[in-house]
């Protein structure tokens, strides 16, 4: 038995699948977003090993106490005691290791005026000329530090695909939304591409603080 088809019918049906499928918001049609830790990191300090003698005796090594997310990369048990002008006092100040090329002590606003260091610029890490020195104290000696006092930028570290989904290379900067009691948007995060890399976003707390990240409801990373 023959079947009769409405030709306009049939064409109208197409045009309405077609139009359906452009016509859906962009969201749905995005490849989903690679999973990101983002991490307030607390006020630390980062060694070489001529001056982790200094502090702690010759020979000495750092021991892990907690590994942090990116590997080969711990929270050493060793801490020290920085002192600041006026003999103001931040105790227990945790190592990061392994131990690198510079020392470095990352503070946030905050524990700067605390110390009452005037000269703590926002750096990126190892971007230590011209920034203040300090006086570190540790069970062996004092280490005394002409610069290496910085506010550490905002970064994000990742690898070269995650680099590629964003259209990012490394070394440049990107933007990143968190919404939540407040919303802010920092625009300049530092990408640092590197082999091995996991997806991981540090702030300082002070700017956790000022997002309120740990109450934040959408986190966004773009170019």
């Amino acid at each position: 038995m023959a079947v009769n088809i409405d030709r306009k019918l049939v064409e109208s049906a197409v045009r309405a699948a077609v139009r359906a499928q452009l016509e859906r918001p962009r969201e749905a049609c995005r490849e989903p977003e690679p999973q990101m830790v983002v991490n307030a990191s607390a006020r630390h300090m980062h060694v070489t090993q001529g001056d982790l003698e200094t502090l702690f005796g010759p020979g000495a090594q750092l021991h892990a106490a907690k590994p942090l997310l990116q590997e080969g990369y711990f929270a050493a048990a060793e801490t020290v005691t920085l002192i600041g002008p006026k003999n103001r006092l931040i105790s227990g100040l945790r190592i990061l290791g392994p131990v690198r090329g510079y020392t470095q002590i990352e503070l946030a606003f905050t524990d700067a005026i605390t110390l009452g260091i005037e000269n703590v610029p926002v750096r990126n890490s190892g971007d230590i000329a011209g920034s203040a020195g300090a006086y570190v104290m540790g069970p062996a000696g004092l280490l005394v530090t002409k610069e290496g006092v910085i506010r550490a930028a905002i970064h994000v570290h990742m690898d070269g695909a995650v680099a590629a989904h964003y259209g990012v290379k490394d070394r440049e900067y990107m933007k990143l939304r968190v919404r939540g009691g407040t919303s802010v948007v920092f625009d300049r995060v530092l990408a640092r591409v590197e082999k091995g890399m996991k997806l991981e976003l540090h702030m300082d707390t002070d700017e956790a603080n000022a997002c309120d990240l740990a109450h934040a409801v959408e986190i966004r990373l773009y170019k």
